[in-house]
């Protein structure tokens, strides 16, 4: 016969293990909405930014960026501006929160806009260590989230997509202070760790932080890209026009 105070025991056990993991996911959730809340709800804005690609050489990009708030997500476009042989290129993003995004490439050489497949969103973004995906907002409802640890610096959450990508997860480092992600790492559909982009140079604008600096390292290849923003604006007279196909197409 088994021992009822065994059984006792092993219930509370079982009990305080579940209860545990809800306390993690749910502690995982307020963190990332936390965050969400520190960078969402600026209405539009434009910014400029300079992407640099190292590995076997550098190559320097200049590209604008405008995005604007739309029905609990956002509509983006980013052009690149120099050199000349990227010249026109661009990228338009559509998201709404707790749904699958979309995206559209220009691209200049052919004047041909391309829609991006599912199965195309871990493609490298214009030859960079950024996948398409990557350069999506996102969205809080997009992901599920799951509290695995604390350091002095960060609490550490585990994200894992609602929707078709090319990572298992995402192990997202939360400044304790600020709450704001400081690197994320990256994990393919092997749920082997392969990219970390490590974000700094937070800015409070009013609307909304912002980072400077966005730094993805491949850690199969060691090459890396680093995205500097600057001139962030807010509040710009945007409209959902700006962000069709028609619009990404007719973009010089």
């Amino acid at each position: 016969m088994i021992n009822r105070a065994f059984l006792a025991v092993f219930f509370v056990l079982v009990i305080a293990a579940t209860a545990f993991a809800q306390s993690a996911e749910q502690h995982g959730y307020e963190l990332a909405r936390r965050a969400d809340a520190m960078t969402t709800g600026y209405g539009s804005l434009t910014a400029s930014g300079e992407m640099v690609l190292r590995g076997g050489g550098t190559a320097t990009r200049r590209f604008d960026f405008k995005s604007l708030e739309v029905g609990g997500g956002s509509r983006s476009l980013l052009r690149f501006e120099w050199p000349g042989d990227i010249r026109g290129t661009a990228l338009l993003t559509h998201t709404k929160d707790g749904a699958r995004d979309s995206q559209w490439v220009f691209l200049a050489a052919n004047r041909r806009v391309k829609r991006i497949s599912s199965s195309g969103r871990s493609g490298a973004f214009v030859g960079s260590e950024f996948a398409y995906e990557d350069m999506v907002d996102q969205e809080l409802d997009s992901f599920t989230y799951k509290l695995v640890g604390t350091e002095v610096c960060c609490n550490i959450v585990e994200r894992y997509p609602r929707f078709s990508s090319g990572y298992t997860k995402h192990v997202v480092w939360f400044d304790r202070n600020t709450n704001l992600p400081q690197r994320i790492d990256y994990y393919d559909r092997r749920n082997a760790w392969v990219k970390t982009m490590d974000i700094s140079g937070y800015r409070n604008y009013g609307p909304a932080w912002r980072p400077r600096t966005m730094h993805m390292r491949n850690l199969l290849t060691d090459k890396s890209t680093t995205l500097t923003w600057s001139n962030y604006r807010f509040g710009a007279a945007l409209r959902s026009g700006d962000f069709t196909t028609r619009a990404l197409e007719l973009t010089r």
